[in-house]
Order: structure tokens, then C-alpha cells, then sequence
């Protein structure tokens, strides 16, 4: 277990333009959102936490395609299929540190909606906490699309429209339980429902993201 994790943990060092592209397409959106509508603080203000879960969910999908292509392309797969090695594991770890350079270093860019759009710290954090407890459903969604379509020859354009239909209701609940609390109320209690759905994701998607890569080599 120790081995595999640093082994992706090295691979995914390696390739610094694929996790450095979603977090760079993030850093834009929310830079060139406020110059777009205006510095108005009100306006600003109310649209902030729309656009930073739209800048996550965009970066996430961005850089989902070449999850599993690679090691697709060159065999790693197929040896991981035909041994004895846990393929659901090694989907947990892969996703594990897919997260850690995506929406591991999101979660804190996201602060930066303090000086640009005026976010209260109270709120940021609450928006920081979302964006932490809602990514692994968003990060399962993409994983699971990208597996689906890993034997097409155009299959990363067909992964966003896959993807976002069904990530698009834990954007909602996230940024209603954000506006929750900075009307005064409670948002904890959705937050809580969008943390279980996360727990479950994790807990069946490497297994069967799985079954898909298996099906995928076999064809």
C-alpha cells in the first residue's frame, strides 16, 4: 500500500502540466469573474459563491481525461488486470492523489474570493469546507465518466457531458448550504448529507471504476 502511494504520488509529480492546468483554468475563472461584472460589492458579493463552485466543477472535469488513458495506452492496465494486484485499490489510490493536486490545492485557492469578491472569512471558510466535503462526489462522477468512455477515440469531449449532468445537484446543495450560512442559518445539516454522499462514493467507486476498466481492456 505504502509503495503503490508513492508511486503515484511520483507519477503524478512527473506530470505537473496535467494538475497544473485545472488549477490554472480555476485561478483564471475567479480572476477574470469579478473583472467581468464589475466592482460592485453587492453584486460581487452575491455571486461569489456560484462562481468559485463553477470554477471547481470546470477544473475538476478539465483535468479528469487523463486519469486512466495513459496507463491504458502503455499496458500498466493490462498487467494490473492479468496479476493478482487489487485493481480497486490501485483506482483508490490513483483517485486519492488525483484529489490531493486537484482539489486539495482548490479548497485553498478558494480563499482567495476573500480580497476578490469581497467574501466575508466566515464565508470563505464555509465555502472552503463545501468545496472539501462536495469534491470527492465530483471527483467520483468524473472518474467514473472517464472510464466509460476510455476505448473511444473522441472520448474526452464525451466526458464533460457525461460528468456535469450529474455533478450539477451537489453544486446546488453545496452553494445553498454557502448562502445558508451567510444569511445566519444553518448549513451544516446539508453540508452533512453532500459529506455521506461522499463517503459513499469513495467507498464504491474504485470498485467499479474498476469492473469498467476491465470490460474496457477485455474489448
Amino acid at each position: 500500500m505504502k509503495q503503490l502511494l508513492l508511486r503515484e504520488w511520483h507519477i503524478k509529480r512527473q506530470g505537473t502540466v496535467q494538475w497544473l492546468f485545472p488549477l490554472v483554468l480555476f485561478l483564471l475563472i475567479i480572476t477574470l469573474f469579478p473583472l467581468a461584472i464589475g466592482t460592485e460589492p453587492a453584486i460581487l458579493l452575491r455571486l461569489a459563491t456560484s462562481a468559485i463552485w463553477i470554477a471547481v466543477l470546470l477544473s475538476l472535469v478539465m483535468g479528469i481525461e487523463e486519469l486512466f488513458r495513459p496507463d491504458f495506452d502503455n499496458g500498466t492496465l493490462a498487467q494490473l488486470v492479468v496479476s493478482d494486484s487489487s485493481l480497486a485499490m490501485w483506482v483508490a489510490v490513483r483517485l486519492f492523489i488525483h484529489w490531493i493536486f486537484s482539489a486539495g490545492f482548490v479548497v485553498v485557492l478558494s480563499f482567495l474570493a476573500i480580497p476578490l469578491f469581497n467574501l466575508p472569512s466566515n464565508d470563505a471558510f464555509m465555502l472552503a469546507l463545501s468545496i472539501l466535503v462536495g469534491s470527492p462526489i465530483l471527483l467520483a462522477l468524473s472518474a467514473i465518466a472517464s472510464s466509460l468512455t476510455l476505448t473511444l477515440k473522441n472520448g474526452a469531449v464525451l466526458v464533460p457531458l457525461i460528468a456535469l449532468p450529474m455533478q450539477l445537484p451537489v453544486l446546488i446543495f453545496a452553494t445553498g448550504a454557502v448562502d445558508l450560512h451567510a444569511t445566519g442559518l444553518n448549513g451544516l445539516p446539508t453540508l452533512a448529507m453532500i459529506g455521506a454522499g461522499s463517503i459513499l462514493s469513495v467507498m464504491i467507486t474504485p470498485l467499479i471504476v474498476a469492473n469498467i476498466l476491465k470490460m474496457a481492456w477485455a474489448d
